[in-house]
C-alpha cells in the first residue's frame, strides 16, 4: 500500500462504509444475531482509531465495545476465558474487542506474564474455543492490524510530543520497540496455531490508516449476511394544547455559566 488516500475520497467512502454499518447492526437487531469482532495487532497499529469509525454512528446499546483491563488477582485463578466470556453478544448485540483473549498470544508471551505451560494451553484451547462459538451460531471475524517498525515509531513520538495523546502510551508499548523481533515470531506462531476455517484471521494492512480503515470495514461487511430491514415509518405526534405549565423562574436555578458568550463577544480568541 504506497499512495495515501486523499482526505476527500476517505470521508465520502467512510461514509457510505458508515451507513451500511448501520443497516448492518439494523440486521443483527431484527434476526437476533451475534456478531464478535476482534482487533488485534501491535501497539500504535491503528485499532483504536479503526473501532472509533466503525461505532461512531452505532448504537451503543446493541454495539458494545470491550476493552477490558489487566485482570484481578482472583481473575487470575481462574480460566483464562472466563472473565472474557461475560462480554460475549447475546441475541441482537456486536462485540468489538479491542484486544482479546489473544492477550495470552503475544504481549503475555512476550513480556514473560504468563509461564510457557500456561502459553501452550492457550494455543490448544483456544481454536477449540472458537469453533464452539461459531458452532452456536456466533459470527466470528478476527482482524490483525500490520503496521512497519518505522511507522510504528512515528506514531509513538507523535504520541509522546502530544500531551492530548500523551495517554496512550505505556511502558509496554515502548518495550514492543525493543522487542520487535519477539513479537513477530509470537505474531507468526499464533496465526499458524490459531488461523482455522472456522475463525481464520485477517490482516489489515494498516501503515495508511485511511486506506485501513476503508479496507477493513469493507470487508467486516463483507463478512456479515446482512440484508437491509426496512425500518419502521415513524410519525412525530402533534404537540397538545398547554394545560397552564409554567416554568419556574430562571432566577431559582442553577444554571450553566454562558461561557460560548464570552468566546463571542471577545470575537473568538478568549482565552
Amino acid at each position: 500500500m504506497n499512495a495515501r488516500m486523499p482526505k476527500r475520497t476517505y470521508e465520502r467512502e467512510l461514509k457510505k462504509l458508515q451507513a451500511q454499518l448501520v443497516d448492518m447492526q439494523a440486521w443483527v437487531q431484527a434476526t437476533g444475531a451475534r456478531l464478535i469482532v476482534i482487533f488485534e495487532g501491535r501497539d500504535a497499529a491503528g485499532k483504536g482509531s479503526t473501532i472509533s469509525r466503525v461505532a461512531q454512528y452505532l448504537n451503543p446499546r446493541v454495539t458494545r465495545i470491550a476493552a477490558l483491563p489487566k485482570p484481578t488477582e482472583r481473575e487470575k485463578t481462574q480460566w483464562y476465558f472466563q472473565r472474557y466470556v461475560a462480554h460475549l453478544p447475546a441475541a441482537g448485540e456486536i462485540v468489538l474487542m479491542d484486544r482479546s483473549w489473544y492477550n495470552r498470544a503475544g504481549v503475555e508471551k512476550v513480556m514473560g506474564y504468563c509461564s510457557e505451560t500456561e502459553y501452550q494451553r492457550f494455543l490448544h484451547q483456544v481454536p477449540i474455543f472458537e469453533r464452539l462459538l461459531v458452532e452456536d451460531g456466533i459470527i466470528l471475524l478476527k482482524y490483525w492490524f500490520s503496521v512497519s517498525d518505522v511507522e510504528q515509531e512515528r506514531r509513538f513520538q507523535a504520541r509522546a510530543d502530544d500531551p492530548m495523546r500523551r495517554w496512550k502510551l505505556s511502558s509496554n508499548d515502548l518495550l514492543s520497540i525493543t522487542r520487535w523481533e519477539d513479537y513477530s515470531r509470537a505474531k507468526d506462531t499464533m496465526m499458524i496455531q490459531t488461523s482455522t476455517p472456522e475463525a481464520p484471521w485477517f490482516e489489515v494492512d494498516n501503515e495508511d490508516k485511511r486506506c485501513g480503515r476503508i479496507n477493513m470495514i469493507h470487508h467486516l461487511l463483507s463478512c456479515v449476511p446482512y440484508t437491509v430491514v426496512r425500518p419502521e415509518t415513524l410519525k412525530i405526534p402533534k404537540r397538545p394544547n398547554s394545560q397552564g405549565y409554567v416554568r419556574p423562574p430562571r432566577s431559582e436555578q442553577s444554571i450553566v455559566p454562558d461561557y460560548a458568550a464570552e468566546i463571542l463577544a471577545s470575537g473568538g480568541k478568549h482565552e
